[in-house]
This record gives C-alpha cells, structure tokens and sequence, in this order.
C-alpha cells in the first residue's frame, strides 16, 4: 500500500523546485532592461510578479505555524508597484522568498497536515494551505514564463516541449521502458 502522505510530501518537495526553476529559465532568457517591462497600466512586469510571489512567500511562511499568513508588516498592493530596479534586486526578492517557504516545506511531517493555519484570519489545514500555494505559484509562473517568451529576444529555448515536437517527443518516450515518474 502507498503512504499518500509521505508520497504527498515528496510530491510537493520536487514539485516547487521544479515551478522555481521553470520561473528561473523563463527570466534567464530576457535581458534584464526588459525585467521592468509592462504592457499597459493594469498589467505587471516580470520584476512585479517576483515581487509579489516573494512577498507572498514571505508572509504566508515567516512564523508559520504561529501567525497569520497575511502580516501585519506585508503591503501587498505595493507589490504591484515599481520598486526593484535591478536584477539584483529582483534575484534577491526571488531567493529570499523561496528560502522561507522551502525551509517551511522541508521540515514538515506527516503529523503536521492536519493542523489549522490561518490566512487573513480564516482557517486552512496545512493541505488545504500548500495546495493553495501550489495553485498560486504556478499561476504566477505560468505569466513568468509567457511573459519572457513575449519580450525575450530570439530565439525561445522552450522550457516544455517545443512547437511541432510533439511527434519526436512521443516516439522517444514510448521507445523506454514505462517508468513512474515523480511529479507531473
């Protein structure tokens, strides 16, 4: 029999790398002038969306079991607003979100699923809350990504299967042995 929890666990310990790293490859591929890009007043830049992203970090996973995912501190709608102006500092807003949150995946135990977070003062078991963080990091990503294909230069390393190779992809995959694979 599967232990579910431990195998959702180790689920979620590969797949937040892996949204880290697909948000990683999408912004390595854009000069950073372009970081600061946006279409229009209403939308975000890739700078923003990392700003965001790490301030939802931040405050849903500093003191986690003990305060309320929404900080007093955090002030979200400035998390839209042109603040970082380097790729250093957009890296570093990156990193320092990532840090707290995986140090916060990391060490939880099956034990831990069940109890009750809060986020803005209503309740969430930790399930219901890293599904949340799943749904709300891939979100985000995904606009990472066809936000750097729209402004990069070319040419796209894809970071998926590239257009029109679909066909080779498939033939390589059913010429191996079937094999369960990890996430995804």
């Amino acid at each position: 029999m599967i232990d579910t929890t431990s195998t959702y666990l180790q689920n979620l310990r590969t797949l937040f790398p892996f949204y880290k790293s697909l948000g990683e490859k999408a912004i390595a591929q854009v000069e950073e002038k372009r970081w600061f890009w946006c279409f229009n007043n209403d939308s975000n830049s890739i700078a923003m969306i990392v700003q965001h992203l790490s301030g939802n970090m931040l405050s849903r996973f500093t003191n986690f079991f003990t305060e309320d995912g929404e900080k007093p501190w955090r002030h979200r709608d400035k998390e839209f607003e042109s603040i970082l102006t380097s790729r250093e500092e957009v890296m570093e807003a990156w990193e320092n979100g990532w840090a707290v949150f995986l140090e916060v995946l990391d060490n939880l135990v099956e034990e831990d699923l069940e109890k009750v977070i809060y986020i803005r003062n209503e309740g969430h078991t930790v399930v219901e809350a890293l599904n949340r963080q799943l749904a709300h990091f891939s979100y985000h990503i995904g606009q990472l990504v066809f936000l750097s294909k729209m402004v990069a230069q070319d040419p796209w390393q894809s970071l998926s299967i590239p257009k029109n190779k679909s066909e080779n992809f498939n033939q390589e995959k059913f010429t191996q042995e079937k094999a369960k694979k990890n996430f995804i």
